[in-house]
């Protein structure tokens, strides 16, 4: 149900090593897991020190997506960075949803620094039996 948009996802991971960590400008992109459950997908996203209100979530026809940022957090004058490893700026993931997933029902849940999105299926997509109707009695052909 959901559609890779980036086929070369591993080689942009080892560039963003090489180069360094996103920017603003640059942003990177966010570890996520999709599975399905149920008569839903669920797409969790790994999002460690982002504040709730610097989550973006939009969706244009089949597109999700996500944006995020980590900003640094506020410190006085008198304090002196001896180690900074976290990762600041931007992160963005963009997924192409099938047709079969019902876009007006996405349901989003921030908790612990992992955003959850649960998407359902569409009811148009959900498996459904068919009645096969008939005539009860045979006739005979006349000629």
């Amino acid at each position: 149900m959901l559609m890779r948009t980036d086929p070369f996802r591993e080689l942009d991971r080892l560039a963003q090593q090489l180069v360094g960590p996103a920017t603003w400008s640059r942003p990177s992109a966010m570890a996520m897991d999709a599975y399905r459950e149920g008569d839903e997908y669920v797409v969790v996203f790994d999002l460690p020190g982002v504040s709730p209100d610097a989550i973006d979530i939009d969706v244009e026809r089949n597109m999700l997506t996500v944006r995020a940022e980590r900003r640094p957090v506020a410190k006085s004058n008198d304090v002196q960075m001896e180690l900074s490893e976290r990762p600041l700026g931007a992160f963005s993931r963009q997924l192409v949803l099938a047709d079969t997933l019902d876009t007006e029902r996405i349901e989003a849940h921030y908790d612990a620094g992992v955003l959850t999105l649960r998407i359902p299926i569409a009811e148009r997509a959900k498996r459904r039996k068919i009645a096969v109707g008939g005539e009860s009695s045979p006739k005979e052909i006349s000629s």
